[in-house]
């Protein structure tokens, strides 16, 4: 009988074990192009016309590195970790392979108008911005990369700029009313705009917050004239807050829309500046101004002339 080497005896117990447990050959590690054919198989079960996202980094790379740290990239879990990120938002992208990279096969947002480009982004987001395309600033075409930049934006909102600059390169009117005297701490960053607003809109036309009562916008701050009173000033319910006050800013204390008080209120109580104590309101600012004596102007729980 030959002699059988030791090298031999290892291979015949290293079947004879892999036979009675087969977890052995297991932790030998899958074959070498086991890789390649998982890849092969994940490609394959793509819905037609797509390529995956690997594909798209082959010409991209910039962009797909950067995209590791996007809010996006959970959109890869939409379809199984199947890597349809930029699919999702770019269309399919094996015509626009296949055909060298033409740019007229592949959805491009530069390309896209105002209309397209929203209602490609709220296919997803349409749950948190129900009411966008109502929106002042859907109806004047400012689309959501006016404000937003998805591939290099690192906020996470991913605006193109902070508050309140980015509302102000259009609203330019409300950055003058900030530079009043008198004015909400917006400029110094106390504040902001979306406090107020929503940007995505409202059933408001100036996209104010929407709540059951809208005066609780500016009460939810100010809030010893939050009520309810025992007697309400009828002006506060009925016109609101911005009736008397100018909440972005005014050259007025108080925020006031005028630097006569009793002018504002004889605005609603015109009749009353036709007696005899009243008028002496009128004319001089140094007369006696109404709220000397109607202190309680939002309301009060002890008389309803709002007198202390």
């Amino acid at each position: 009988m030959r002699r059988i080497s030791l090298l031999s005896v290892l291979l015949l117990t290293l079947v004879v074990l892999a036979f009675q447990n087969p977890s052995v050959l297991a932790a030998a590690g899958p074959p070498a192009n086991a890789a390649k054919t998982a890849q092969a198989h994940k490609a394959s079960a793509l819905p037609p016309g797509y390529v995956g996202q690997k594909m798209c980094e082959t010409c991209h790379t910039n962009l797909g590195k950067a995209f590791a740290d996007n809010p996006h990239e959970k959109m890869v879990d939409l379809h199984g970790d199947m890597g349809l990120t930029c699919e999702n938002c770019h269309g399919p992208g094996k015509a626009h392979v296949e055909g060298g990279g033409n740019v007229n096969k592949i959805f491009r947002f530069e390309k896209a108008t105002p209309k397209q480009i929203d209602e490609k982004c709220l296919r997803c987001h349409s749950t948190a911005h129900p009411n966008f395309m109502r929106s002042p600033h859907a109806k004047a075409g400012v689309d959501c990369l006016s404000c937003h930049s998805i591939h290099h934006s690192t906020a996470p909102d991913l605006l193109i700029s902070k508050q309140p600059q980015l509302c102000e390169s259009c609203h330019t009117d409300v950055k003058a009313q900030f530079a009043m005297p008198f004015h909400h701490p917006v400029p110094e960053g106390v504040l902001k705009c979306t406090d107020c607003h929503d940007v995505h809109g409202t059933f408001s036309s100036n996209n104010l917050r929407s709540t059951a009562d809208q005066n609780r916008i500016c009460t939810k701050c100010h809030m010893d004239v939050r009520g309810p009173f025992v007697y309400e000033h009828a002006a506060v319910k009925a016109v609101g807050c911005l009736g008397c006050h100018n909440p972005h800013g005014s050259q007025n204390p108080r925020l006031l829309n005028m630097p006569n008080i009793n002018v504002l209120c004889n605005q609603c109580h015109s009749p009353v500046s036709e007696g005899t104590f009243h008028s002496m309101g009128q004319g001089s600012s140094a007369r006696t101004p109404c709220t000397d004596c109607h202190t309680m102007i939002h309301g009060s729980n002890l008389n309803e002339a709002f007198i202390r």
